[in-house]
């Protein structure tokens, strides 16, 4: 099994980016692809063939539930696992998001130092088991 080291990052909000981008390629060392929307992800996850997608719930245009369902279609989303990012905590809004098929859910806000780690064990748990 290949390490985890390609990270899609969509996230609508500018400052979140920032600490997701900071988080995950300086203290992760991840090649990291920020995409401020679905449709930008779902542009892009072909070329950059991401190990593990990292998914806003809530965001304008495409939500988060709606980005994954149409991120699965594509052959470059096979065995990819996806986590999804948000503020709801509620148990019941978190089993919601699981029955989309996320591997799970990272609640904001998150610890920029922990991160890192978090998706690995998401990763490694998930499905991380692409070997192209």
């Amino acid at each position: 099994m290949r390490s985890l080291q390609r990270v899609m990052c969509v996230e609508d909000d500018p400052d979140i980016r920032m600490i997701l981008e900071f988080s995950l390629a300086t203290v992760g060392g991840y090649e990291v692809c920020m995409c401020a929307g679905g449709q930008l992800a779902i542009d892009q996850v072909a070329a950059f063939k991401p190990d593990l997608v990292l998914l806003d719930v809530m965001m304008p245009g495409l939500t988060g539930p709606q980005t994954l369902v149409a991120l699965r279609s594509q052959p470059a989303m096979t065995g990819v696992p996806v986590v999804f990012l948000t503020a709801k905590a509620m148990p019941d809004e978190v089993e919601e998001l699981l029955l989309y098929g996320a591997t799970g859910v990272i609640v904001k806000p998150f610890d920029p130092v922990k991160l890192p780690e978090d998706i690995r064990i998401y990763w490694e748990h998930g499905g991380g088991r692409r070997t192209d």
